[in-house]
């Protein structure tokens, strides 16, 4: 009787050993399937090609056997998430086809049961005709992130670095942004250089953007200007190496990818009149239609024709500071004599109204009624690194131009900035600081 009962365990030990084992299989065959925009792909013909000029989603959908009512049905469906005359031309497009039925010639045919429309290389659309239903979800393709240390010397420009050294456009935009405040663009110089630390956006191996900018550094004139990210009152900015503030009082311009085609001057050569007489202010060379932004918060006081200005705005701000717009070709919507706007606001685009021999934007600032040099205008900085904040960001700053310096140790910051703790180390410092101050106010108020 023993025996048969150790053998009855030891059978039952071996079913459920088996039951796992096959457990375990079947765990493995699902990771093994392969996923397409969400959708298990093993047992479908995929087809993949692109919209053409001039077709519209009926017209693919129905020559994969989708009907009129169908294609009416999903149009409707499709409203509120993704409309069909979102579609654009060049695009990609995946279909997913049944593989259940065979022609007389042994070539399988199917039935559609999805379609799926890249919107652009991250996001995408898919269309469902599974049963008698039509369904439409959108998602996103896993982007993976890889730190990027890139440094380049500036032959003529930023952007014509960019491209001979092959780095990301999208680079040149957001150190235009970081710096705007900081960095003439327009009097970059030969030998300027930068350095900067960025997350470079891949699907796959495919480049599809940059994410976050740790930090940069900019030698211009022979000055380096860091860039240092830190979250201030809820937001990330960034800041100098001191814990100034990058951000100051006024745009460094009003707008970007231009060059500066006349300066500031009491007796310039005038190009249409062919005399000399004062030019106070900056002309920016610009394509027409180039957007332009305000250069500081403050209040219109002045839209509309400025005779040889042409179309004109003028803007009020702190300080008894008044800055103009000249020779725009339209005004932005929502400007009006009185309108607030905020610094970057887009307010205008250049244009060649008035007395002008082509497009440009010429840029004047007033400082209590008196014109001024706009690229020599004092500036004043926003508000620094707080006291309470100055060993974080010490902490993240000296960690970052290590990088930046290419001496990083492995303690980079790679998290997000609010969620960064100071090191025990650092945390007792500051405690045995506040404690010698406390103690020495006790005393001498004793």
């Amino acid at each position: 009787m023993k025996r048969l009962i150790f053998y009855t365990i030891l059978f039952a030990a071996t079913v459920v050993c088996s039951c796992n084992r096959t457990s375990e299989k079947e765990a493995v065959a699902e990771e093994q399937h392969t996923i397409l925009y969400g959708i298990i792909a093993d047992d479908y013909r995929i087809e993949t090609d692109k919209i053409k000029q001039g077709e519209t989603l009926g017209t693919i959908l129905n020559r994969y056997g989708v009907s009129a009512y169908t294609i009416d049905r999903l149009d409707k469906a499709s409203r509120e998430v993704f409309p069909l005359r979102q579609i654009r031309a060049d695009r990609p497009y995946t279909a997913f086809l049944t593989t259940d039925s065979l022609t007389a010639d042994s070539i399988p045919v199917g039935r559609l049961d999805y379609l799926v429309y890249e919107k652009d290389l991250v996001e995408y659309v898919v269309f469902g005709f599974k049963g008698d239903s039509v369904s439409i979800t959108t998602g996103e393709k896993e982007v993976t992130l890889r730190r990027q240390r890139r440094s380049s010397t500036i032959d003529s420009s930023l952007w014509g670095a960019i491209m001979r050294d092959s780095l990301p456009y999208a680079l040149a935009a957001e150190l235009e942004d970081i710096y705007q405040w900081t960095v003439d663009f327009f009097g970059i110089q030969q030998g300027d250089c930068f350095t900067v630390i960025y997350d470079e956006k891949l699907i796959d191996t495919t480049h599809v953007g940059i994410g976050r900018i740790w930090g940069a550094k900019f030698t211009h004139a022979g000055k380096d200007v860091y860039a240092i990210p830190f979250k201030q009152d809820d937001k990330v900015k960034y800041w100098e190496y001191d814990g100034a503030s990058l951000r100051k009082q006024l745009l460094k311009a009003p707008l970007k990818f231009s060059r500066i085609s006349s300066r500031f001057s009491y007796a310039r050569l005038h190009p249409v009149h062919r005399v000399y007489r004062p030019h106070l202010g900056v002309d920016y060379a610009a394509p027409k239609g180039t957007p332009v932004h305000a250069v500081a918060d403050g209040v219109v006081t002045f839209k509309g024709w400025g005779g040889g200005g042409g179309n004109t705005l003028k803007i009020k701000h702190a300080g008894n500071l008044v800055t103009g717009y000249l020779h725009l070709s339209r005004f932005a919507k929502g400007i009006s004599q009185g309108t607030r706007v905020s610094q970057g606001q887009l307010i205008g685009y250049v244009g060649s109204t008035g007395t002008s021999t082509g497009p440009h934007l010429d840029y004047r600032i007033w400082k209590n009624g008196k014109a001024i040099n706009p690229l020599t205008v004092p500036q004043e900085p926003s508000e620094p690194i707080k006291k309470e904040n100055r060993a974080k960001f010490e902490h993240i700053r000296d960690r970052i131009i290590a990088e930046l310096n290419g001496t990083a140790s492995e303690d980079m910051i790679v998290t997000e900035l609010d969620s960064i703790v100071l090191p025990k180390a650092d945390t007792t410092i500051v405690e045995a600081s506040a404690t010698a101050t406390e103690t020495t106010a006790t005393t001498t108020k004793e």
